[in-house]
């Protein structure tokens, strides 16, 4: 399946700003079942963009803008192929919870067994798994993880404006609403408490008309992705009660939100800013590549030699319109 993402970040200055800085984390991921077609990303004032991967593997784009300006465009537009990935089993192996240890986990793992900034154990998260019989997981890792996933889609009302981008979890708790931010957050802190190594997806869902998604399809996304050592990382989306599949497109993966913002930034000036995010994904046809439209016009002819041919020789090299 391949998808065509368009994706504009808008910001306004109530007054002329300068020295915009600005990190951005938008192109998708190339790796496994997902890859990477095409990319370009086009600011408003033009800026140069330089580009690196951080430690975790995403693609990170920054760029200043110098001058004054008043607002600043951004746009992203990627094609990305997703192919059909196989059926997960019903659970996992029943000495799967054996295998987290050091012979089965790399340090980067291990990393993700850790809290972090936005997903990390409080007395409101402690309250609520006790609550919902969270403690200790009574099935194998896979099963625990899906039955976890549902609780959280149960437990909580999708309502954007509850919270925002640097709401702690224990908001969405008391609430008893939030974002897939939120619900993400909470499952990460959850899964690390029972030991598996647990990260922050950062990216974009398709939605089809026949799925009934709580998301929004005029946003970016986010859901889980929880490491079993005899699967690797599988995702899950508990905003929408699914497991993550072809349908969600990684851009970025980190420890939380912290780590993969799309867009990171600051500039220097006395004015307030407006923020406007536009999200479009739909599915398109497969993009034509470089070698697939190339048609030899003219083959390859070696001249002959000649007493008095020249050791270098000028060609012409024109192409007829047709």
């Amino acid at each position: 399946m391949f998808y065509s993402i368009r994706h504009v970040t808008r910001f306004r200055y109530s007054s002329p700003v300068r020295e915009s800085v600005m990190e951005l984390r938008m192109q998708p991921r190339s790796e496994g079942p997902q890859s990477l077609r095409s990319f370009q990303i086009v600011t408003n004032p033009r800026a140069q963009l330089y580009a690196y991967t951080d430690y975790l593997g995403n693609a990170v784009y920054h760029f200043n803008v110098l001058r004054e300006h008043e607002e600043l465009r951004i746009e992203a537009q990627a094609v990305v192929e997703i192919v059909a990935m196989p059926p997960l089993p019903g659970g996992a192996d029943p000495l799967e919870w054996s295998r987290y240890n050091s012979y089965n986990l790399s340090d980067d793992q291990f990393d993700l067994l850790e809290p972090s900034l936005f997903a990390s154990m409080t007395p409101e998260l402690a309250a609520f798994i006790v609550a919902h019989d969270l403690a200790k997981p009574k099935d194998d890792p896979l099963a625990a993880l899906r039955r976890l996933n549902t609780t959280l889609h149960q437990a909580f009302e999708y309502t954007p404006g509850v919270t925002d981008a640097q709401s702690p979890i224990d908001v969405a708790l008391k609430q008893k609403r939030g974002v897939c931010q939120d619900f993400a957050h909470i499952m990460i802190a959850i899964a690390r408490s029972w030991g598996i190594p647990a990260r922050y997806a950062s990216g974009y869902l398709y939605h089809r008309g026949s799925c009934q998604d709580r998301s929004a399809d005029n946003a970016t996304h986010a859901w889980v992705e929880a490491y079993l050592p005899s699967l690797g990382w599988i995702g899950f989306d508990p905003t929408n009660n699914i497991m993550a599949g072809e349908r969600h497109i990684r851009a970025a993966v980190g420890r939380d939100y912290c780590d993969v913002p799309p867009t990171r930034g600051t500039f220097k000036g006395g004015a307030d800013s407006e923020l406007a995010i536009s999200v479009a994904v739909e599915a398109t046809h497969a993009p034509v590549r470089h070698e697939d439209f190339l048609r030899v016009a003219r083959p390859m002819s070696s001249p002959r030699p000649t007493p008095s041919m020249p050791e270098h020789l000028y060609h012409q090299q024109q192409q007829q319109q047709q």
